[in-house]
């Protein structure tokens, strides 16, 4: 692996940026200095395996230094009005939660009253922009799980509001941080010039299509890829969807979403130097090292600048697909979003 920073790595670990907001530069000067080790935890959403899973790694007696101290001590059930699958859960992850240690909160402000930083992890990505106001408006560093929102428009909202209150958030799949992926990422195989990627692609009627789970194989893509996607093309079918990105540098890369047969994660990258599989799925706790380290520093790992691009790919993805798989410019998708963000309030 290469040791010598990149630009692309320096972007990446010390900036925030909006993609055509403005908003990239220096994460001192945008969020201050402000530093800290260890601190109570909470959490806005009990509708998700992935609430239990942090609380239990962080809450555990034998948690490790990686997590810094943090302790999960406070979370607030409500998540979707109206997903069956998410609404059935709440009732048996409060009860995990609980058992764990973790008080359980009444509204978002009880919660924020009682903590120092927050996951947000509703499901539901309707109600990430509306549950996400309160916490930057309290100045909670936030880490908030995927899709971090269910519109392009609401996302840009979510980071915009992040600088308006001068409070840093991030929002990544944990597929970013596995290990073959971020060796190849930081230059391992030289130049990636193409990448093909898989992942689980379930489809929930409330969100975009890949929004709802192929966001994690969409992050792989770009994880490897990097930004500069001009233009998406979508093929659908009911049990497989293949998307194709086309780079401004002309490199192209694939996400094929998968609704049959065994599910599973990973892909190929297509180096200068060598051709390679990305490695394995890791589980949670790489994402959870990078997530502490963020709420000690406040730089994020992942700028808003690259985030919002992936869902402007998975945006023009669908409305490939409505268009009967026509190829779609991303920054059309992204105008179209940026003017119904700009009719939105914080």
């Amino acid at each position: 692996m290469k040791k010598n920073l990149n630009r692309r790595d320096f972007v990446r670990t010390t900036a925030i940026g909006g993609i055509g907001l403005g908003l990239v530069g220096n994460v001192t000067s945008l969020f201050g200095n402000s530093s800290m080790t260890g601190g109570k935890v909470g959490i806005i959403g009990l509708d998700t395996s992935h609430s239990v899973a942090f609380t239990k790694a962080l809450n555990s007696p034998d948690a490790g230094p990686e997590f810094g101290g943090y302790k999960v001590v406070a979370a607030y059930p409500k998540g979707s009005n109206d997903i069956k699958g998410s609404v059935d859960r709440i009732p048996g992850y409060t009860d995990d939660v609980r058992k764990l240690g973790v008080e359980i909160s009444n509204s978002i402000e009880e919660l924020l009253s009682k903590v120092d930083v927050v996951f947000l992890e509703t499901n539901d990505g309707r109600l990430h922009l509306e549950q996400a106001l309160p916490v930057f408006k309290a100045g909670k560093r936030m880490f908030i799980d995927k899709p971090v929102a269910a519109s392009l428009s609401d996302a840009i909202s979510i980071f915009d509001a992040s600088k308006h209150y001068n409070v840093p958030v991030f929002s990544s799949s944990s597929l970013r941080f596995v290990s073959g992926t971020q060796e190849i990422a930081h230059g391992s195989i030289g130049k990636v010039i193409g990448a093909d990627t898989y992942s689980p692609a379930t489809i929930e009627k409330t969100h975009p299509d890949l929004f709802w789970y192929g966001v994690h194989g969409v992050e792989s893509l770009f994880t490897l890829m990097g930004t500069g996607c001009k233009r998406v093309t979508r093929v659908f079918t009911e049990n497989t969807d293949m998307v194709v990105g086309v780079w401004n540098d002309n490199r192209i890369g694939t996400f094929r979403g998968t609704r049959s047969g065994k599910g599973g994660y990973g892909g190929i990258a297509f180096g200068e130097n060598a051709t390679v599989a990305i490695g394995e799925y890791q589980g949670y706790n790489p994402l959870l090292v990078e997530i502490i380290k963020f709420f000690n520093t406040g730089i994020v790992p992942v700028t808003a600048e690259e985030t919002l691009e992936i869902f402007a790919f998975m945006a023009a993805a669908e409305e490939s697909k409505f268009k009967g798989g026509a190829s779609i410019e991303v920054e059309k998708v992204r105008q179209k979003a940026l003017r119904l963000a700009s009719k939105k309030r914080f």
